[in-house]
C-alpha cells in the first residue's frame, strides 16, 4: 500500500508501454563531443548509427526504445557540459521523428540534462542511474539530488517518467544496504520504476536481487538493467516487471558493435511467449 491515496504509478508504468513485461531496446551512441574518444568530426556518422540501430529495435518489435551516451567513459559522476546536452537533444530529435515507440533519454550520470532533452524532444521517460545513495562510480564520487531531479521536473513537465537504478552497474553506495531498503526508498522518493541490474554492461543481474527489490516494493514496476537474454528471460520474468536490453541484441553479443534485427525478434518471440502464458 502506498503513503500516497492517488498512487498509480504501476498502471501508469502498464499505459505507457502498452504491454506487460514491456522490452527497451538500448540505443547506444557513438562517442559524442567532448568525450576522450570523440573524432571531432561533427554528428552526421552518429546520427546514422542511430537510425540504422533505431530502425532494427523497432522492426524487430520491442516495446520502446532508450538512448545513451554510452561510448563517453569515463562519464561525468554529475552535471554534463553543454556540449554534451546539445548533442543530445538533436540526436534525439532525430531518433523521435523516425520511430513511432515510446522513447527514453539517458545522459550517463545527469538526470536534469536527461530530462532537459527529453521535454525539449518529447520523449516520455528518462532513465537517471543515480537517484537516492551516494555511490562510488568509477568516475568519482556521486551525490544524486533527488530534491532538485522531483522539482525540475515539476517546472518542466511532470508527465515524464523518471526510472531510476537502485545500486548501479560499474558502482557501489558508499554505504552497503540491503538491495530491497535501496529499492523501497527509490519508490518513496518518487521513482515511477525501478531497475535493477548486473555488475556490468552485459553482465546478467542476479535474481535474488531482482525478488529481493520487488518484494520490497510489491506492487511497483521493476525493471532489469542488464544481461537480460532470450535464455534468461523466463526466470527473470518470474519477478521482473520489464528489461532495458542492449548487449544481446548486438551483432555478435557485442555491445559496442550495431543491433542485429535477429537477435531481436529472437527475443521478442520469447518474450511474447511468456506474455501469453502469464
Amino acid at each position: 500500500m502506498s503513503m500516497y491515496p492517488d498512487d498509480n504509478r504501476y498502471q501508469n508504468y502498464l499505459d505507457l508501454f502498452g504491454v506487460k513485461k514491456p522490452i527497451i531496446g538500448m540505443l547506444h551512441l557513438l562517442p559524442l563531443p567532448g568525450s576522450p574518444v570523440y573524432n571531432g568530426k561533427g554528428l552526421k556518422d552518429v546520427i546514422e548509427r542511430a537510425l540504422y540501430d533505431a530502425n532494427e529495435l523497432q522492426e524487430g518489435g520491442v516495446d520502446a526504445l532508450e538512448v545513451e551516451n554510452f561510448s563517453d567513459p569515463t562519464y561525468y559522476p554529475h552535471e554534463v557540459g553543454p556540449e554534451l546536452t546539445a548533442a543530445m537533444a538533436i540526436i534525439s530529435d532525430h531518433i523521435r521523428r523516425a520511430v513511432s515507440k515510446p522513447l527514453g533519454i539517458c545522459i550517463l550520470s545527469d538526470p536534469k540534462a536527461s530530462l532537459s532533452v527529453a521535454h525539449a524532444m518529447g520523449a516520455q521517460f528518462i532513465r537517471a542511474t543515480f537517484f537516492t545513495e551516494a555511490s562510488v562510480d568509477v568516475s568519482g564520487l556521486v551525490l544524486p539530488k533527488p530534491h532538485e531531479l522531483l522539482r525540475f521536473r515539476k517546472f518542466l513537465d511532470p508527465s515524464i517518467k523518471i526510472f531510476t537504478d537502485v545500486h548501479i552497474k560499474h558502482s557501489a553506495p558508499l554505504v552497503n544496504r540491503p538491495i530491497g531498503d535501496s529499492a523501497l526508498d527509490a519508490k518513496y522518493f518518487l521513482s515511477d520504476a525501478i531497475i535493477i541490474s548486473g555488475t556490468h554492461t552485459g553482465k546478467e543481474t542476479k535474481l535474488d536481487d531482482i525478488k529481493e527489490a520487488k518484494a520490497s516494493v510489491e506492487e511497483f514496476p521493476v525493471l532489469v538493467g542488464s544481461g537480460f537474454n532470450k535464455e534468461a528471460a523466463a526466470r527473470i520474468f518470474q519477478y521482473a516487471d520489464g528489461a532495458i536490453v542492449g548487449t544481446s541484441l548486438k551483432k555478435d553479443g557485442v555491445s559496442s558493435n550495431v543491433v542485429d534485427r535477429k537477435r531481436v525478434k529472437e527475443l521478442m518471440d520469447v518474450v511474447k511467449e511468456i506474455r501469453a502464458s502469464a
